[in-house]
Order: structure tokens, then C-alpha cells, then sequence
């Protein structure tokens, strides 16, 4: 049985960064993508950072730069590094699992397990 737990959000001025946590049992990273996905209020989940097995990144647009996504396979860890925050990047952080074939890689509905979340404020 595949667990997502996330870590590691909380409330940050603007400009300021914090690293999220997924902490993960039952897949094995080298074997499967995982990502980031956030939830803005009102707004639909989004795709932010993608890892894929062999280790080849993608961010959407208005992260680049400012958001890593890594792991650490022997701890099997996922982590988002997040520095100059903006308000924009106010949501429910979550951390997904084991992509379907076909499926791109920012489209919610493609992964197969899911955390809880961590919430992400970020005020002026």
C-alpha cells in the first residue's frame, strides 16, 4: 500500500522560502515519477514540479527558478524547495505518485496516490 505524507508548510512573509517534505512508503522513486501539485483558493489543483524515475525535472512557469524539486531515494524523500515566495503561491501543497502512461505530468487526474497536504501561506 503506497503513503504520502507531507511536511514542512506554514506561514511566511513574501520573499521568503520554506522546504516541503513527502515522506513516502510502498513505491520505490527510481521506479516512479512523482510531483508536486498545489491548490490555490478557488482555483483548480495545478501541477508545480515533476521528478521522473531517471531523475529529469519540470516546473511549471511561474516557479521556475524559485522551486526545486528533489529526493533522497535511501530515505525515500520527496522534497520542494521554495525560496522568494510571492502571495500567488498561497495553497494546499500535495505531494502525488505513480503516473499513468500517456498522462502529462501537471494533469492531477493522471496520478494514482496522493497526500493529505500541507498548507502554504504567504502574506506581504
Amino acid at each position: 500500500q503506497v503513503q504520502l505524507v507531507e511536511s514542512g508548510g506554514g506561514s511566511v512573509q513574501a520573499g521568503r522560502g520554506l522546504r516541503l517534505s513527502c515522506s513516502a512508503s510502498g513505491v520505490t522513486f527510481s521506479r516512479v515519477a512523482m510531483a508536486w501539485f498545489r491548490q490555490g483558493p478557488d482555483k483548480s489543483r495545478e501541477g508545480t514540479a515533476f521528478l521522473s524515475p531517471g531523475g529529469a525535472t519540470l516546473y511549471t512557469d511561474s516557479v521556475k527558478g524559485r522551486f526545486t524539486i528533489s529526493r533522497d531515494s535511501a530515505r525515500n524523500i520527496l522534497y520542494l524547495e521554495m525560496i522568494n515566495l510571492k502571495p500567488g503561491d498561497t495553497g494546499m501543497y500535495y505531494c502525488a505518485a505513480v503516473r499513468r502512461p500517456g498522462s502529462a505530468w501537471y494533469v492531477a487526474g493522471g496520478y494514482s496516490y496522493w497526500g493529505q497536504g500541507t498548507q502554504v501561506t504567504v502574506s506581504l
